[in-house]
């Protein structure tokens, strides 16, 4: 599961962001589908059912952290050459203003670090509740 993502434009980050969470939103469903009920037991194995879902949540929180991450980086050296050109021209408004909008857009990223941490934590919670009988949790 690749996807692109744009640093530039926020809402568009954070829709890309939403579309990556998808496997996170439908965690119950896809633990439904997952871990066999008593009757099927004996014709799945939930044990790898459950190491393949974990493979795929770790993959995407490590995905997803490091998009976060990078534009956060990106959106940081924009602020800091924009504050070196606003020392220079201070009277600019329009850099004044698109000084705070990097600003602005710098904090929204540092934000869904710490929505990452809440959907991640929520995740796992789910997961391990469903699949601890099937699935050993050293590595989480």
């Amino acid at each position: 599961m690749s996807f692109k993502y744009e640093c530039a434009d926020f809402s568009q980050f954070q829709e890309q962001l939403k579309k990556m969470r998808d496997l996170d939103d439908k965690i119950i469903y896809a633990l439904n589908t997952s871990i066999p009920t008593e009757s099927f037991k004996g014709q799945v194995d939930a044990e790898a059912k459950c190491r393949e879902l974990h493979g795929q949540l770790e993959s995407g929180y490590s995905h997803r952290q490091d998009a976060i991450k990078k534009c956060i980086v990106t959106c940081a050296d924009t602020v800091k050459t924009l504050k070196d050109k606003r020392e220079e021209n201070k009277d600019d408004i329009a850099l004044n203003k698109q000084f705070k909008t990097e600003q602005r857009k710098l904090r929204l990223l540092q934000a869904e670090l710490s929505v990452e941490d809440i959907i991640r934590e929520r995740t796992q919670k789910t997961f391990r509740e469903r699949c601890r009988l099937f699935f050993r949790f050293d590595s989480l």
